[in-house]
């Protein structure tokens, strides 16, 4: 499986594209916030040939939405996310106000994922987990066979999501990293929603929230 990330919006928030030899691929919260970005994400597609065939979203804070409609408009995808992180979609809108941003109602999604439910694309499989905490309907999607993990805003490099928004909440987000993210193999790859990627080993031992 390829990996690619882009940087979006003015909240810099991490998009992943992932796509396998089938040619198919997924999107993983996709943050393109105007045309330019969008444009950059759809060129990107088109030159390496790529299929999308599925859209995800770890949770559904505005900056990880912000380029769901843009996805539904070309490529025909709804997004598949975590029914409690409805709120956070529906809610959208005014919270980019607080921003000084603006963004379209975003749409409604194609479907909910639960805890270790399997989500594929091509020939790949992605296991979701439910990891609450930052917010209610935060999911990470797990690759065993490519060793990495998609967390969201739940985990970073040197630090966690923040618990302080509604739905979150700082002693579930720690449980949901020790028995959902830290029980995966050491060297598993940890590709966050924000900054750069780290591992699970090096955050077992060196994140001040756990060291």
């Amino acid at each position: 499986m390829e990996i690619y990330k882009f940087v979006f919006s003015p909240i810099e928030v991490n998009t992943y594209l992932l796509a396998d030899q089938s040619g198919d691929c997924a999107i993983i919260d996709c943050g393109c916030y105007d045309k330019k970005e969008s444009g950059t994400l759809e060129k990107f597609i088109t030159d390496k040939r790529l299929n999308p065939v599925l859209l995800l979203n770890t949770h559904c804070h505005l900056d990880h939405i912000f380029g769901n409609r843009f996805i539904l408009e070309r490529y025909n995808l709804r997004t598949w996310s975590n029914e409690l992180d409805e709120i956070n979609r529906l809610d959208a809108v005014q919270h980019a106000m607080l921003f000084g941003l603006s963004m379209d109602i975003p749409p409604e999604p194609e479907g909910f994922i639960t805890d270790n439910q399997i989500v594929k694309f091509g020939d790949t499989e992605l296991v979701a987990l439910h990891v609450p905490g930052h917010t209610s309907g935060s999911i990470a999607f797990y690759s065993d066979i490519n060793g990495c993990v998609f967390t969201g805003d739940a985990l970073f490099a040197g630090s966690i999501g923040r618990t302080d928004l509604p739905g979150g909440d700082f002693d579930t987000l720690i449980r949901s990293i020790n028995s959902k993210l830290f029980v995966l193999p050491p060297s598993t790859v940890v590709y966050s929603g924000h900054g750069d990627e780290t591992t699970i080993e090096k955050e077992m031992r060196t994140n001040p929230y756990f060291s």
